[in-house]
């Protein structure tokens, strides 16, 4: 590797996601020892992949990434439309399984559609002299949103969707966005927030955000699951009640404990402290949501 690359390595940023990483391998290790390790086996694999990945990409210049970023952005149009046509799994349809393997395109298109709409961002400041602020060039960046947008909420995957949103409030912020525009959007936010819940949302959406807020309003239903991980956190402590040792975990009460809620295992396995350090990462390098609080 190239010591130019070396050199400008955020190190820090790289310790940091081998330490998030770290703490989730040893939890998955303790949610997976009833199946046989599956799920542990499968992400270490991961792991190794993202490493070899992660180096093919440092050799790259970024610069070329972008310029091929239209040719990923229509593969993954054409991927989030096809797999609106796949078997659903829990209600959605998000999923390519091929044999043990299984593919959700939607996370990858949130690097080809960043890396696309930073290509488009930086072609209309280089030809309007930095200016973005034009409702023109404002709606050129919003349709190349829309579309995987659109096909990620008929999935329906809305936390993906918003994912999206919030990223391209982020590009154009830091892309000199006029505070008219900034003051405006946040007008619509709270006036279309209500008539979406009223009037737009599924039931079942509106449901989980009701179950998130009152959980104890459906103990034994919808709210039984966060019920149970807030009881793993609080039988946690501090320091946790040790691997393999967490009640809530081991016992079969929290479900699914490899994925939504195994900020749950962490924190009745290993405590507070390491907990709360492996939630604010999770926050930082992804959107996914775990029960933090």
């Amino acid at each position: 590797m190239r010591k130019r690359e070396l050199k400008n390595m955020e190190w820090g940023l790289l310790i940091v996601a081998i330490i998030l990483t770290a703490i989730g391998l040893i939890a998955l290790f303790s949610a997976t020892q009833e199946t046989e390790y599956d799920e542990f086996k499968k992400q270490t694999i991961w792991f190794g992949v993202s490493i070899v990945m992660m180096v093919i990409v440092m050799l790259i210049n970024y610069e070329t990434l972008v310029k091929l970023s239209p040719i990923f952005y229509g593969i993954f149009i054409i991927l989030l439309i096809a797999v609106l046509f796949t078997t659903p799994v829990n209600g959605a349809t998000s999923w390519f399984n091929i044999g043990a393997f299984s593919f959700q395109p939607s996370e990858f298109a949130k690097i080809a559609v960043i890396l696309f709409l930073t290509f488009v961002i930086s072609k209309i400041q280089q030809r309007y002299a930095e200016d973005i602020n034009k409702p023109t060039r404002l709606l050129i960046i919003f349709v190349v949103l829309a579309l995987p947008l659109l096909l990620i909420i008929k999935q329906p995957d809305y936390g993906t969707a918003m994912a999206f949103c919030i990223a391209l409030a982020m590009m154009l912020f830091t892309s000199g966005l006029d505070k008219k525009y900034i003051i405006g959007a946040l007008i619509v936010i709270c006036v279309s927030v209500p008539i979406l819940y009223n009037f737009i949302l599924p039931e079942h959406a509106k449901k989980r955000i009701d179950i998130f807020l009152n959980p104890e309003s459906d103990p034994r239903g919808s709210g039984y699951n966060i019920i149970q991980s807030k009881l793993a956190i609080g039988a946690g402590g501090l320091t946790g009640m040790g691997l393999l040792k967490g009640n809530q975990t081991q016992l079969g009460y929290l479900y699914p404990k490899t994925t939504d809620f195994i900020y749950s295992v962490i924190g009745e396995e290993m405590g507070f402290i390491i907990g709360r350090y492996y939630c604010s990462l999770v926050h930082i390098f992804s959107n996914k949501s775990t029960v933090c609080s």
